[in-house]
């Protein structure tokens, strides 16, 4: 089973969520109303800390709209990412954090106990060099337990309802939500940067290991 066979529910989260990335990814505001004064703001304050990046300010917010629109159409409550340069090769990856209703399309209950939702997922074994894969297995997460993980090089929709697909590095963790069997989070991580994906495999793992539940502000 992978994500696309749960229901994405644009919720708020039942519970406060934290969530830690390296200090040279950005996190901003990816709801519409906050999306473009966000941008700005990220992409001046990195053009000032670094001056070489200038003459990429347009690419630059033109590549973080991108990723902010389809995180928040796919439902997603928060987004980290990165876009660096290296040696003219440009690096770029995503982190998303989004609730799932833990039922299938058919609207059937599914588990959230992290030992059934992988028994669920299904694995995909390469038959050439060059083919998708995927490999399935559960991770302990400090503070938070065992939860079910996939990770490989996965060709993902390019958006709901299009049928062409991007090949990407994905990592996603499925984690139980406390008291709240009938939802799910999903903290995906993914990059088309195929030649460095054991790379940022390992980047997702440490980033998802900061996951923590915390409590809900109160109005």
């Amino acid at each position: 089973m992978t994500a696309a066979e749960r229901e994405a529910v644009p919720v708020a989260a039942p519970v406060g969520v934290s969530l830690a990335v390296p200090a040279s990814w950005w996190e901003f505001d990816i709801r519409p109303e906050g999306r473009e004064a966000t941008v700005r703001r990220i992409v001046d304050e990195r053009v000032r800390a670094v001056p070489e990046l200038a003459p990429y300010r347009n690419d630059l917010s033109t590549l973080l709209r991108r990723m902010a629109r389809d995180a928040h159409d796919s439902g997603a409550l928060y987004l980290g990412c990165m876009a660096e340069n290296l040696g003219g090769v440009p690096l770029t990856a995503t982190v998303t954090v989004t609730v799932l209703s833990a039922a299938n399309a058919q609207g059937v209950a599914l588990s959230t106990d992290p030992q059934a939702v992988a028994e669920s997922l299904r694995t995909i074994t390469p038959r050439r060099d060059g083919d998708a894969w995927r490999k399935v297995t559960t991770v302990e997460i400090a503070e938070v337990g065992l939860c079910a993980r996939t990770h490989g090089v996965e060709d993902v929709p390019v958006e709901q309802g299009d049928p062409r697909t991007v090949r990407m590095a994905l990592t996603q963790t499925y984690v139980p939500i406390p008291g709240r069997p009938e939802e799910i989070v999903l903290i995906s991580g993914a990059s088309p940067v195929l030649d460095l994906a054991d790379a940022f495999h390992d980047i997702f793992d440490a980033v998802t290991s900061t996951f923590r539940f915390v409590p809900a502000a109160t109005p």
